[in-house]
């Protein structure tokens, strides 16, 4: 009788605790508009700790997950308040059970690790058609938590240890360490070589990527290899272009200029190319995907959403005496002749389901031929910058070799 007395005292203050957690999460969900860093930062946070980094006045801010597989969530260019620039996957993130696919969290940078397809995939299994259905990225990089090995305000430092098999039956050991690095307007000038308006919103950050093979053997063209490879996703807008400078010349010396048929070929009123310049439509309505070898490519390539006065640019290593590896869902083709860089374009797939929808900009590092204990790293920059065309067509001409009014009209 006493015990049921204590309960029934002690019940209706544990409900009113858990009615004022409830309403503070939802407070916390509420105080920003969705579309918000600090939206998608408390969103998050529902189920992560991440880190946020900050620049030294605060406005420029990103998002870092551990939980997540390091990736870089989002960032803004105005705090809390600012718009959320990168693509965060909500459904994927209120989800009570993991796709066998692959679980979008989103992620404005994340991890991942190559070749998607061809002999040397590690997202399909020995002997399986080479199909969406039978497509699975691999769980380290997909819904496995990372270790953080240092912080501080402006960068972290994670690392995985991991195996994968790939698509000759090889298990791969590896060691994967990342560092994520925010950087202020001196470094971002420096880095690109360009003067940046005071008037316009930045936020910019620089990944220091690495492998390190921990098996007993070396990797090589028998047992197939990876490589690294960095996304960028993003949301996508009716008149979002990804904007692809290339090398110009000879095909017999540089190959073709674009891979153009990852997933079929590009129409041309998504696809343009002029004068130098690649051109995708980037709306996320038509999944599609191409690709530059390491000799085409000018190791920058960009996204411009004139609605959102939003310029993405990213930065990364090429060795243009290297060997890629094919990413193609093919396994009849070389798998030591691919691109080192993509971009892709999100859309309905066959049942009319789709992942996103989302863009992404892409780099790879070169094939990891590596002996025991030996690494290959690979850097990838993002810069975003926010604000009036007059001022964004000063770093677009500089980079690309074409100005906002140029980019506007292809489509």
């Amino acid at each position: 009788m006493k015990k049921y007395n204590c309960l029934t005292l002690v019940l209706p203050w544990l409900m009113l605790f858990a009615c004022g957690i409830t309403t503070q999460k939802e407070k916390a969900m509420n105080e920003y508009e969705k579309g918000t860093f600090g939206y998608d930062l408390n969103y998050i946070s529902r189920t992560d700790n991440p880190i946020v980094l900050s620049g030294d006045d605060g406005k420029a801010r990103i998002i870092v997950s551990a939980k997540y597989q390091a990736k870089v969530f989002t960032s803004t260019v105005n705090g809390l308040s600012g718009k959320s620039l990168g693509y965060v996957g909500y459904k994927a993130l209120d989800a009570e059970t993991f796709d066998v696919h692959m679980n979008g969290y989103g992620g404005e940078n994340r991890y991942w690790l190559g070749p998607e397809g061809g002999q040397f995939s590690i997202y399909f299994e020995p002997g399986k058609e080479q199909v969406y259905d039978n497509w699975h990225t691999p769980k380290p990089i997909d819904i496995e938590p990372w270790e953080i090995v240092d912080e501080d305000v402006k960068s972290v430092t994670l690392v995985k240890e991991m195996d994968v098999t790939n698509y000759l039956g090889t298990t791969l050991s590896l060691r994967a360490n990342r560092t994520i690095e925010l950087l202020d307007a001196p470094q971002i000038a420096q880095m690109l070589d360009v003067d940046i308006d005071p008037e316009l919103g930045v936020v910019a950050y620089v990944t220091r990527n690495k492998i390190t093979n921990l098996n007993d053997f070396e990797w090589t063209k028998a047992t197939g290899t990876i490589c690294l490879w960095m996304l960028d996703m993003f949301n996508p807008a009716p008149r979002a272009v990804t904007v692809i400078p290339f090398v110009e010349g000879n095909e017999s010396e540089l190959g073709k200029i674009a891979t153009t048929d990852y997933f079929g070929e590009i129409p041309s009123d998504r696809l343009q190319i002029r004068e130098g310049v690649l051109y995708l439509k980037t709306d996320g309505k038509f999944r599609s995907k191409l690709g530059l070898n390491a000799k085409r490519t000018k190791s920058v390539a960009a996204n411009y959403d004139p609605d959102a006065g939003r310029l993405t640019i990213i930065t990364f290593d090429v060795d243009k005496d290297t060997t890629y590896l094919n990413q193609e869902w093919n396994p009849t083709r070389d798998p030591l002749v691919g691109d080192a860089m993509n971009a892709y374009n999100d859309g309905p797939l066959e049942d009319g389901s789709i992942m996103g929808p989302f863009f992404e900009l892409e780099s790879v590092s070169p094939a990891a031929l590596l002996q025991p204990n030996t690494s290959l790293s690979h850097r990838h920059a993002v810069f975003n910058f926010v604000g009036e065309e007059k001022n964004l067509t000063k770093i677009t001409e500089k980079l690309l070799g074409v100005s906002i009014q140029e980019i506007k009209s292809v489509f």
